[in-house]
């Protein structure tokens, strides 16, 4: 079977080194295009090439923005991954190379020269992706499909703003474009991670059952896991983890709708929260297909082997 090839737009973040460990162990990735968001750039940066290095491969590793598009950002999510994003564990500098090219230009060169060969499954903060489409409004014509991990679709979210979760909500003004540029695409909302956690229990025995790789996401999920402990938040929430998963094997997919999907850009209480016309009054074309429920034993599986975990 033919692996699929991915270009991945991610702001690592202990939830997006199991997606991208998911995606080294079942896809080929075309490159790492790295925004801040979880935490500052500089260390978004770092991890990405830490988990390069761990990994293997010489993967490309692209800097992005530092910055959303509009405003600065109101938080960050340094208190839930650690102050460098990977649970503050002190790994050494890494040796994998960054590239000299910008993210933005990356993920414009890349898919000029694999046209609808590559799957854009994005992890993040949307910045990079909305300053490629204003640099190429064509950009959507050669993605194969786009993914997003992003959105809350009934206001449960995960940020200062009661209904935004937190990629959207770092910088509305760039999900606002990309959402209204490609004419479909898949989004997995924090809501949907949340169903589709895995028990603690369950997942400490893939932990003691996996390789390096096992062992180096132990290290790291401690201070997330630690947070959600606290604040109600039941088992292992692996949200990136899921939206690589539907980007790998869309057949994962068990109940989903499409509908059309908008980000709120001016509320008060309600900046960044993604809006969802469920009942199609607005006319607007609907191109989110909103995924609710996966399949819980392929999606386990799936993060069963990216941790060298036997099935």
């Amino acid at each position: 079977m033919t692996r699929p090839q991915l270009l991945i737009d991610t702001d690592p973040g202990v939830d997006d080194a199991l997606a991208i460990m998911m995606a080294h162990a079942h896809a080929d990735i075309a490159g790492l295009s790295i925004a801040a968001g979880n935490v500052g750039l500089g260390h978004t940066v770092r991890n990405a090439r830490t988990l390069v290095d761990l990994l293997g491969g010489d993967t490309p590793v692209f800097a992005g923005c530092a910055m959303p598009l509009v405003r600065a950002p109101e938080e960050d999510a340094a208190f839930v991954h650690g102050q460098d994003g990977f649970g503050d564990i002190g790994f050494p500098e890494p040796v994998a190379a960054l590239s000299d090219e910008p993210a933005a230009l990356a993920l414009l060169r890349l898919t000029r020269e694999r046209p609808g060969e590559l799957i854009l499954v994005a992890l993040g903060p949307l910045t990079n992706l909305a300053l490629a489409l204003r640099l190429d409004p064509t950009l959507p014509l050669r993605v194969a499909r786009l993914v997003v991990m992003g959105g809350a679709v009934t206001g449960h979210g995960n940020t200062g703003k009661v209904p935004a979760e937190f990629n959207i909500g770092f910088d509305p003004e760039a999900a606002h474009v990309v959402f209204e540029a490609f004419p479909s695409f898949d989004l997995v909302d924090w809501e949907a991670t949340l169903r589709h956690a895995f028990g603690d229990a369950e997942f400490d025995g893939w932990l003691a059952a996996g390789d390096q790789r096992a062992d180096f996401f132990g290290q790291i999920v401690g201070a997330a896991r630690g947070y959600n402990a606290k604040h109600d938040r039941s088992g292992v929430i692996a949200a990136d983890a899921l939206a690589m998963a539907v980007a790998l094997d869309p057949g994962i997919v068990t109940r989903s709708e499409i509908r059309a999907v908008a980000v709120e850009l001016d509320g008060r209480l309600t900046r960044g929260a993604t809006v969802v016309d469920w009942v199609a009054r607005l006319g607007q074309p609907a191109q989110a297909n909103i995924v609710l429920e996966v399949d819980q034993a392929r999606f386990a599986a799936m993060v069963r082997r990216a941790l060298g975990a036997p099935d």
